[in-house]
């Protein structure tokens, strides 16, 4: 049970996101306890991106409220807010400098910067994000440059980077795009590990695909043309039912050893 004298790390209510002309999510509601991690499961399109957007501060709601960490969005400085946060997105890899070194990029989550020359770090910052990319597999790459890196090899650099600087709540968007089988599982094994860590931060990943969800993941939010499906615990929500009606297919699913997949009927 989640101590209700601490603050929900996410709570949406209500809220309405128009882009364009097209309303992208209407009517959400949801809560993200401190000791929850939680997927957002869609199809393309279904608004879980423009979902994770919201958490991350970098959209408001045209209607509805969104607090983060306690904090409303509109009487907040997101900068400030935003520090609080670990995120890895394909917008933020593309970003990065291809040349920078693997541990730099790691580094300079400490301060939410893209670069490591506008801050100083000690030789305690450099072991910290030296020991995150020793967990993450990527250890042996820390002075090969960004973009000489695998997919994997980058969201597992990308993965250390939002965990660098102590954050209170970690957003994932889409890490598996992209990656193998073997990047794929090294990924979920470690979040996995991550998920089972009491002291680990409040995660959110988003994907669209059952098979990458990592083991140790509690909850689950289904969304479908902007509107939840079903959302709750992960054991009770990610059903043949709930599923089928989240891609508009006749679908089952099966678990097997903490991991799902799912099949056309």
């Amino acid at each position: 049970m989640s101590d209700r004298a601490t603050p929900p790390a996410l709570a949406l209510h209500g809220v309405v996101v128009v882009r364009g002309g097209a309303v992208v999510l209407q009517d959400v509601d949801w809560v993200v306890e401190p000791d929850q991690r939680w997927v957002v499961l869609g199809s393309n399109g279904s608004g879980k991106t423009t979902l994770l957007n919201l958490a991350a501060g970098y959209l408001h709601p045209a209607a509805g409220t969104v607090d983060i960490l306690g904090r409303r969005l509109g009487r907040v400085d997101v900068r400030q807010l935003r520090e609080r946060l670990g995120l890895t997105s394909a917008e933020l890899s593309k970003k990065i400098r291809p040349d920078l070194a693997a541990i730099d990029v790691v580094m300079s989550g400490l301060h939410g910067a893209l670069e490591t020359w506008w801050h100083h770090y000690s030789p305690a910052d450099r072991r910290r994000a030296a020991e995150l990319m020793a967990a993450g597999g990527v250890g042996a790459l820390a002075d090969h440059p960004f973009a000489t890196l695998s997919e994997g090899e980058r969201q597992q650099v990308q993965l250390a980077r939002a965990l660098v600087a102590r954050p209170e709540l970690v957003l994932l968007d889409e890490p598996n795009a992209g990656l193998d089988l073997g990047a794929r599982e090294a990924l979920a094994s470690r979040l996995g590990a991550l998920a089972a860590d009491a002291g680990c931060p409040p995660m959110v990943l988003v994907t669209h695909h059952v098979e990458e969800i990592p083991g140790g993941f509690t909850h689950l939010l289904l969304l479908r043309r902007g509107r939840v499906v079903a959302g709750g615990p992960l054991a009770d929500t990610l059903t043949s039912e709930n599923l089928s009606a989240t891609f508009g297919l006749a679908l089952e699913v099966v678990g097997h050893r903490g991991r799902w997949a799912c099949h056309a009927v």
